[in-house]
């Protein structure tokens, strides 16, 4: 819930000054209110635009809600489903979630499906068992087809907005074991305070993919230093 229309406009602008490197993908998820502004400002670039959310029904009676239609409308080719803000704070379940990404199959767009488990259940070691309820679950009945086309971020709970990162080592155990649920080709990025100061070590982990950036990417100098990283191939 970040940035007026003109914020984002000044955003792109000087992100843009800069060359983003061409082997790799960008995608900005902007808030609703700007999402159709934050499309028209990267026109023309290789950046994506992807929606923070969308509702499960085509349209009805669920004010403030947005749906695939209307998110498509924008322009935008992406959307977040499953955040773990939207998990915790606004208590969406796995199964609510599965119908968003079923939706997302049928409309085209690509979703990012975010999954990670919290402080108290990793410490009572069900991180496994969680992430794999979180794949299983909110991914029933999707093709393999769009499996292999769809990202998953896996973001430890704990680690979001706290300052604190899962080591290097932590996030590459649960990216190879996520690799163990999911077809080859499949994405899965890491979120969790990723900063300039961590990006590095990171990316050198090879099941790492990318990043899935929160507070970092509101300025676009440091959105620019995590871009450069040298994932390892």
């Amino acid at each position: 819930m970040n940035k007026t229309a003109e914020e984002a406009r000044e955003f792109a602008s000087a992100l843009l000054l800069h060359a983003l490197p061409e082997d790799r993908e960008f995608i900005i998820a902007a808030s609703p209110t700007i999402l159709a502004v934050t499309v028209d400002s990267f026109s023309g670039s290789s950046v994506s635009i992807s929606a923070q959310n969308m509702h499960f029904e085509e349209s009805g009676a669920f004010t403030g809600e947005t749906s695939a239609d209307q998110v498509i409308d924008t322009g935008a080719t992406h959307v977040i489903i499953g955040h773990s803000e939207r998990r915790h704070l606004f208590g969406e379940d796995n199964e609510m979630l599965n119908k968003k990404m079923l939706v997302a199959e049928n409309s085209g767009l690509i979703p990012i499906y975010c999954v990670g488990e919290t402080l108290d259940q990793r410490n009572s070691g069900e991180t496994q068992d969680v992430v794999k309820e979180q794949i299983e679950l909110g991914l029933a009945h999707i093709s393999n087809d769009f499996l292999e086309k769809l990202i998953i971020a896996y973001e430890p709970v704990w680690a979001i907005g706290t300052g604190e990162t899962a080591t290097p080592e932590q996030a590459e155990e649960m990216h190879l074991f996520l690799r163990e649920l999911l077809p080859e080709p499949t994405r899965i990025l890491y979120g969790g305070s990723v900063k300039p100061e961590n990006c590095v070590e990171l990316a050198l982990k090879p099941s790492i993919d990318g990043f899935l950036i929160g507070g970092a990417s509101l300025d676009p100098e440091a959105f620019w230093s995590i871009a450069q990283a040298q994932f390892t191939i």
